[in-house]
């Protein structure tokens, strides 16, 4: 089984951040609906961090599992999946997910996963013996877990008396597509998170090497106390810190760090910087246009902001914001590629990374 091979799926299992059930489901119908499946739809409760997305026109070459989108905000992690288990023994768990796998499957590794929610995390206790005694019946039945070439298996257990039975394409995802961080006691905010995650989600890892370097500048729109400029100044960015608001003494300290009294709104820079960060809360259109203008004027090789989220009509809301940002950069900013994620520690927003191909040093 190669890697990328995924199954036949007709059925996917989607985590998604609590309460965003509906949002994530509305993205992933309406791009699925576009790549040819028209019929698909979602089954999900509200509050309980994860959905069904079925596809019911399953003759011919209407393989949903092969057409996983590239680039989603909402969903946290896709598991496209061979089996829903409606009846899962509480006596022998192991024994009817080994009959969900397909003969003489090979596997890259073993990821199971709950909920994100109140309910899921009481099943952490069922979680770790399941696990270690699937890894032994597994290896009973000669089932290899050590196979690079082959996707990494999936099990999914929204409690204890049903499960979903799937892959994905490798082990590195985050089971859930849950990244906890922990917070760094120097920090002056908890939204210093927030940046960290991003770098590392929507970034590649020869990324993160080219194009965060010693001695490189940022402008911080909307900084203080400085959970955002703070990032930076650890690998040593030097950071304009542009708000009306006091910022942390520690950070001043640094000697990298210029705090501007200014509106960001309004403020200028005096010269090109490598990076823009902006976590204002205001209305996502006016940050996004804010940003945009930042972009095409050249003011920033490249950005990373926060877009906070309406109560309602979250989906086309962002799918129209970063559409117009998209269009005003092709003329103005070519080199600009835009990625989005609902990342774990946002809360009622998405993180957008705008990035130059120009300088960048690979894909995430």
């Amino acid at each position: 089984m190669s890697k990328s091979k995924i199954p036949t799926a007709d059925e996917w299992l989607v985590h998604c951040r609590p309460g965003y059930e509906s949002v994530c489901a509305a993205e992933l119908t309406e791009k699925l609906q576009s790549r040819g499946f028209p019929a698909v739809y979602a089954i999900a409760k509200p509050g309980h961090a994860w959905l069904r997305l079925v596809n019911p026109l399953t003759e011919g070459d209407a393989d949903m599992g092969r057409a996983v989108p590239a680039q989603c905000i909402f969903p946290r992690q896709i598991v496209p999946l061979w089996q829903w288990l409606d009846a899962l023994p509480t006596d022998d768990r192991v024994g009817a997910i080994l009959a969900a796998l397909p003969p003489q499957a090979r596997f890259s590794g073993l990821q199971l996963s709950s909920p994100d929610s109140n309910d899921g995390k009481s099943l952490n206790r069922l979680l770790r013996p399941l696990e270690k005694a699937l890894r032994q019946g597994l290896r009973q039945a000669a089932i290899g877990l050590d196979d690079t070439n082959a996707p990494c298996l999936h099990i999914f257990l929204p409690d204890g008396q049903h499960a979903g039975v799937g892959v994905t394409p490798d082990a590195s995802q985050a089971p859930g597509g849950v990244r906890r961080l922990r917070m760094p006691s120097a920090a002056p905010s908890r939204s210093t998170l927030k940046l960290d995650e991003a770098l590392q989600v929507l970034l590649s890892s020869n990324e993160r090497e080219h194009l965060l370097q010693p001695g490189q500048t940022a402008v911080d729109l909307g900084a203080a106390p400085g959970g955002w400029s703070w990032q930076m100044v650890r690998r040593h960015i030097h950071v304009t810190a542009v708000d009306n608001g006091p910022m942390d003494a520690r950070l001043l300290d640094s000697g990298l760090v210029d705090h501007v009294r200014a509106d960001g709104f309004s403020w200028e820079p005096a010269r090109r910087v490598d990076w823009l960060l902006c976590d204002i809360v205001d209305k996502p259109g006016r940050v996004s246009h804010r940003i945009g203008q930042w972009l095409a004027k050249g003011w920033s090789r490249h950005a990373v902001f926060n877009l906070k989220l309406p109560m309602k009509q979250a989906w086309p809301t962002v799918r129209d914001l970063l559409g117009t940002l998209d269009r005003v950069l092709k003329d103005s900013r070519p080199d600009i590629t835009l990625r989005a994620r609902q990342l774990y520690h946002d809360r009622e927003e998405i993180t957008v990374a705008a990035i130059s191909d120009a300088d960048k040093g690979g894909s995430p």
